[in-house]
């Protein structure tokens, strides 16, 4: 009989605290969290609750102070920074609430960056297409600031997917965003999960937009909510 799959992404007993002495903030308090394979996973909670922190963790953009992470078969705690770098840029996609564009590069130019980082000669190549995908053929050459707000996330969820990563992490994505444009966005981005089978971790206050998502896992004080995650549809 074969053995359950081990999970893409497999968080256990994560602490992180910021800040000393009377200011020092338990932001994240004996977390588990494990996500399979091609799982789409809201992390639901108030402002403060810790979600985008968690997210922050599991792409290595944060160490945790105690407990195990594990992304992608491979333990965040144990790489230096360099390997840690480079595991990201293979792994995991990310896309954030305010774009995080180079403002001196074009869309061409920004989506391609990642591909130039990890010495990919068709750089440009995959980074048009990539950009076609998402609508965007025509504007390949323009700069963030000729972009409206839609047209710049698209270009990172662009420049999130070009690595075809096994994971994306987005964070509130249509915060900065009008309704009307943030719907577009949340179909375009659980369009590409869909026919990516990529596992999606979607850190969110909406909760029409969790319920979007197989799974709601709802946060506050820096924990999980015991029992909070369930299907959506339950929700």
């Amino acid at each position: 009989m074969l053995g359950r799959r081990k999970p893409v992404i497999d968080l256990k007993g994560v602490h992180l605290t910021l800040g000393d002495g009377p200011s020092r903030v338990h932001v994240l308090d004996d977390v588990s969290l494990g996500v399979d394979g091609g799982e789409s996973v809201a992390i639901l909670g108030p402002s403060g609750s810790g979600k985008s922190t968690l997210l922050m963790v599991v792409a290595g953009l944060e160490r945790a102070d105690a407990g195990q992470v594990v992304v992608a078969g491979s333990e965040l705690g144990a790489m230096g920074e360099d390997e840690l770098a480079a595991f990201r840029g293979r792994n995991v996609g990310i896309v954030f609430q305010s774009f995080h564009l180079i403002p001196n590069m074009t869309a061409l130019e920004n989506v391609a960056v990642p591909l130039e980082l990890a010495g990919a000669r068709d750089a440009f190549d995959r980074a048009a297409a990539e950009l076609d995908a998402v609508g965007l053929g025509a504007r390949l050459r323009h700069y963030p600031a000729q972009l409206s707000g839609g047209e710049q996330q698209r270009v990172a969820i662009a420049r999130a997917l070009v690595p075809e990563p096994a994971i994306l992490v987005a964070d509130e994505p249509t915060g900065n965003l009008d309704e009307e444009t943030g719907a577009q966005i949340v179909d375009l981005i659980f369009a590409k999960q869909d026919e990516r089978a990529t596992t999606l971790l979607l850190v969110t206050h909406d909760t029409r937009l969790a319920r979007r998502c197989g799974r709601v896992v709802r946060m506050r004080s820096g924990s999980i909510v015991p029992d909070a995650a369930m299907p959506a549809a339950a929700q």
